[in-house]
């Protein structure tokens, strides 16, 4: 509970910061704040407990979760500096958003309570509707906010519908509560439905086949500082929720939710690495490739009872290297009109380290070692085929290597072809970020339980 109210705080504070004028030291007193806030939501993971009569629930998943996800929001509150150096005035307000927007999903991860649950949802959904509409002057942005507004309205409309349904069966919003009534002989039909429209809102948060028509658009369109954060922060974030939320109210997944898994997630694998081999565009290609490691994500819901640690490490692992890519995206493309591959032609001549860091990033996501991607996957399918998924994880390796080819064709461009345009010197938030993402994640690829321990 501390850690929210302080990171609300802290984002009221960012929008004094432009009150008082002090954008310069906006920025690193926002990182210094988060990392002290880091520092007390690490100090809560041995001291569970529930506040505001079950509104908010904390135990080591809700600290685990929050902990990754205010790391990543100090990343992507880092690169804000130089990505929007040409809009001095308007920083104050994208920092306090993404803050804003850490307050939403730290909710979603500890809500004890379906009203805590939806309106964490909404704190995330409306700064990302900002967010990919934020460039006001571009054609894109604007298509991608409106579109992204219109189909996230939908699902959030369905989950909300969902929770109505959870209500009318069980007379409680208190998840506590619900899974203790669920453990009834006989369940109003109302329940089931309840958690089948919640779940198909939350197919749509992570982009998950057949709920994924908006992501390549708007991972396009919107600002590359924001496809970042929904490819990365959002999504891990609609994972870990829809996961606590099944574990949280004992829903017991039956065979026939079981199929509806498996279908979706090898639809998401599958659907994702096709069409991301055929992409130019590097965001669109992320976005395919993120709806793909959304269908491996959705596999830890066939164990539930012992994948959270799993979920976790997954999670991790993909948003890390995740953020390591896009700071040299953001490097790459600043000043052009597109995120085409052709923008990379050379850029392991002019820039080695970025490139050898763009290399490692995408070599983990196509799991391959020593990167915690490899050890992640190789950890999911181990439990998938002791939950009795053997053919599951047959598609999930085709489809791991089927990543290797759009993976591959941008680091080739890299290495391979000749730069086109001269680059301008690489800010030094740019470096940090990139080799302190990347060597996380080498890190937990080497010493594993370092993070699936924390909820073993």
């Amino acid at each position: 509970m501390n850690t929210l109210i302080a990171i609300v705080g802290l984002g009221v504070l960012c929008l004094l910061f432009e009150i008082m004028n002090l954008r310069k030291a906006l920025v690193p007193i926002t990182i210094l704040g988060l990392m002290a806030i880091l520092a007390l939501t690490v100090c809560e993971f041995n001291t569970p407990g529930s506040f505001y009569n079950n509104m908010i629930v904390v135990n080591k998943f809700s600290v685990s979760f929050s902990s990754l996800f205010i790391v990543l929001t100090i990343f992507l509150v880092a690169l804000s500096h130089n990505f929007y150096e040409s809009h001095p005035t308007k920083l104050s307000d994208f920092v306090a958003i993404k803050i804003f927007l850490l307050s939403g999903a730290v909710a979603m991860v500890s809500f004890g309570n379906l009203a805590m649950f939806f309106l964490g949802i909404e704190v995330l959904s409306i700064s990302l509707y900002i967010l990919a509409a934020s460039s006001r002057l571009s054609l894109k942005s604007n298509e991608a906010g409106m579109k992204y507004f219109l189909m996230g309205s939908f699902a959030s409309g369905i989950i909300l519908f969902g929770i109505c349904m959870i209500y009318g069966a069980m007379g409680t919003f208190d998840v506590t509560e619900i899974s203790e009534l669920s453990r009834s002989a006989e369940l109003p039909i109302w329940f089931p439905i309840g958690i089948a429209l919640v779940t198909i809102g939350m197919f749509f948060k992570i982009a998950a086949v057949p709920f994924h028509f908006w992501a390549p658009d708007v991972y396009e369109g919107a600002p590359a500082l924001t496809t970042a954060t929904m490819s990365t922060l959002a999504k891990v974030v609609a994972m870990a929720t829809l996961f606590k939320l099944l574990s949280a109210m004992n829903a017991e997944i039956s065979y026939q939710y079981q199929i509806v898994v498996v279908v979706v997630s090898m639809a998401s694998m599958t659907v994702g690495n096709i069409m991301a081999l055929k992409q130019a565009n590097v965001k669109r290609m992320l976005a395919f490739s993120g709806i793909s490691h959304a269908g491996f994500m959705l596999m830890t819901l066939l164990s539930i009872t012992t994948s959270a640690g799993s979920l976790l490490y997954y999670a991790s692992a993909y948003a890390l290297s995740g953020i390591a890519a896009f700071a040299v995206i953001l490097y790459v493309c600043k000043n052009r009109d597109n995120e085409d591959i052709v923008n990379f032609h050379g850029l392991g001549k002019t820039n080695p380290l970025l490139a050898a860091i763009l290399t490692g990033s995408l070599l983990s996501m196509a799991g391959i070692p020593i990167f915690a991607g490899f050890f992640a996957k190789l950890t999911l399918f181990s439990q998938t085929i002791q939950a009795g998924y053997l053919v599951l994880v047959i598609v999930a390796v085709i489809n791991s290597i089927i990543s290797v080819g759009y993976y591959f064709k941008l680091i080739l461009a890299m290495y391979t072809k000749e730069p086109e345009k001269p680059r301008t010197g690489t800010p030094v938030l740019i470096y940090g970020v990139a080799i302190v993402a990347i060597l996380l994640n080498v890190a937990i690829g080497l010493f594993p339980s370092l993070v699936m321990d924390l909820l073993g």
